[in-house]
């Protein structure tokens, strides 16, 4: 008898929230896993404090751009003046597309530990391009935030 078992699949939408600062946005789960495209073999545990970290990470990165807003009396991410795409600020799409990269990247580094035979080595070198990619872009995503350059090149 044969039999196929489908594992790595995406699991049920579960509603839950990350509550961040109050400047900053509170980051969905379910969007997070869906966007990123990390099925069950991250288990919300898991994916959750790859988000946290991230979060952590990008807030301190923009925390003079949170205290300049502030100080002209912006509350939230959402009311700085910004360009909007499909009804939302621009800017609260740069924050999460930082944040769900940059904790992607700490899932995939991580996925070496699942498992460590020669086949699941050789898998986790052929990601090594792809965490360097997506730290790349949640560092593209914090520079378009604030305005400035993607590249700095300085010649000697």
């Amino acid at each position: 008898m044969n039999g196929f078992v489908a594992t790595g699949g995406i699991p049920p939408a579960t509603g839950a929230t990350i509550p961040n600062s109050g400047f900053w946005p509170d980051i969905s789960m379910d969007d997070a896993r869906d966007v990123m495209r990390v099925s069950d073999t991250a288990p919300d545990a898991r994916l959750k404090h790859a988000l946290i970290e991230a979060m952590v990470s990008v807030n301190h990165d923009l925390r003079a751009y949170r205290n300049g807003r502030e100080a002209v009396g912006v509350t939230t991410l959402a009311a700085v003046p910004a360009e909007q795409v499909d009804g939302e600020s621009i800017q609260l799409y740069r924050y999460r597309r930082a944040v769900y990269c940059i904790a992607k990247a700490n899932l995939v580094e991580r996925f070496r530990d699942v498992d460590s035979t020669g086949a699941g080595n050789k898998r986790a070198d052929q990601l090594d391009e792809s965490v360097d990619d997506l730290r790349r872009d949640g560092r593209f995503a914090i520079c378009d935030l604030l305005g400035r350059s993607r590249c700095a090149i300085e010649l000697i």
